[in-house]
């Protein structure tokens, strides 16, 4: 991995306002266990984080926003700004600069989930003695993080609408057609990290039941991480032989 370029790329995500973007949207979450624990006196807590916090406000919408910005921002940005024009030039091999970039992308994406997941599952499952709930699904969370990020980056290497294609995949993909065709769930990263957090967990079925299986979401999250990963380099080389006529 290029130390230079995941120095610089991680100063560039650090230092730009969607940073300051996503940690105000990650406190959603927080501010809704809150909520739920101080005003809502028929809540069964466990339910409530199993069903709603996890699954439709962490998972559903927090993990799938945060990837696209930051795993469109890691390399598009440079595109719109010309600076990839001098990255592609030098004698770099292309995976070192895809892979210091996703990693970035990852990370980034991962510590607002890690600090959100943990710190509502906390507050939402304070006092029931269950706090499996809220450190499995964080974990997958964090897991689910690559693989979007690596379908992101792909995709700010294909198109500079990479952000309006990602929020198509998010909202029309997972957010309408999973929901109305079943089959197409296989196809869905949300739906891995669900049965990731589903076995992480140890979630009863009375609570949560997962659509997919332990190893097709696993399956799924490794093809996807790979398949998008490697596609992205084989772009950036075709990418050098376009460029060079």
């Amino acid at each position: 991995m290029n130390r230079v370029v995941f120095s610089i790329t991680l100063q560039q995500v650090a230092g730009k306002r969607r940073t300051l973007f996503i940690g105000l949207f990650a406190l959603i979450p927080v501010v809704l266990a809150v909520l739920v624990r101080t005003a809502g006196a028929n809540v069964e807590h466990e339910q409530w984080a199993a069903e709603g916090l996890f699954p439709v406000v962490i998972i559903g919408a927090l993990l799938p926003l945060a990837a696209l910005i930051f795993g469109t921002a890691v390399l598009g940005s440079e595109f719109e700004e010309g600076t990839a024009v001098y990255l592609l030039t030098k004698p770099i091999p292309r995976r070192a600069i895809v892979l210091p970039k996703l990693i970035v992308a990852w990370l980034a994406t991962g510590v607002v989930l890690l600090l959100t997941g943990s710190i509502a599952g906390m507050v939402a499952l304070a006092g029931t003695g269950d706090m499996q709930i809220a450190l499995g699904f964080t974990i997958a969370t964090v897991i689910g993080a690559l693989a979007y990020s690596a379908l992101f980056v792909m995709l700010s290497v294909l198109t500079s609408h990479a952000l309006i294609v990602g929020l198509g995949y998010v909202f029309l993909w997972e957010g309408v057609v999973t929901g109305l065709f079943t089959g197409t769930r296989i196809l869905s990263i949300r739906e891995y990290t669900l049965a990731i957090g589903d076995m992480l967990s140890g979630t009863p079925d009375v609570l949560f039941q997962a659509h997919l299986s332990e190893t097709g979401a696993i399956v799924g999250l490794v093809a996807v991480v790979g398949l998008a990963t490697w596609f992205a380099i084989a772009q950036l080389e075709r990418w050098e032989i376009t460029a060079g006529g």
